[in-house]
């Protein structure tokens, strides 16, 4: 079966680094789409004290993370992962339901939603 989202080891691992250094710890990691960007959605990680009613709840790697039911068919099946290089590092988002994205790689467009389009 597929996960909603798949966080990997290596993404699970500084997620809770960043939890540790923000005082975050006992948070949930939530895992969001907004409208915005060059093609019209977004992704949006953050951490939150409370869930709602209308989320999913997901545990990964000694972490719960948190997917409002209403974002749960457009990131379905997508894969969080976290690379490490000589520039830095970063989160990667791999999404099979994104048919199209900008250039800079953090907006993506679905079949089912467009969102609204911003300038980069």
């Amino acid at each position: 079966m597929t996960q909603i989202v798949e966080l990997s080891e290596a993404a699970a691992y500084q997620v809770k680094e960043m939890m540790t250094h923000n005082e975050e710890q006992g948070s949930f990691l939530r895992v969001a789409v907004h409208g915005g960007g060059c093609s019209g959605l977004s992704y949006g990680m953050g951490f939150e004290r409370e869930k709602s009613d209308s989320d999913t709840v997901l545990e990964q790697h000694g972490l719960t993370i948190l997917v409002s039911n209403e974002d749960k068919a457009i990131i379905n099946g997508t894969v969080i992962d976290y690379k490490q290089s000589l520039m830095g590092g970063g989160f990667t988002i791999e999404n099979p339901n994104a048919i199209a994205s900008c250039g800079c790689g953090s907006s993506f467009t679905t079949a089912t939603k467009k969102g609204t389009p911003e300038n980069c």
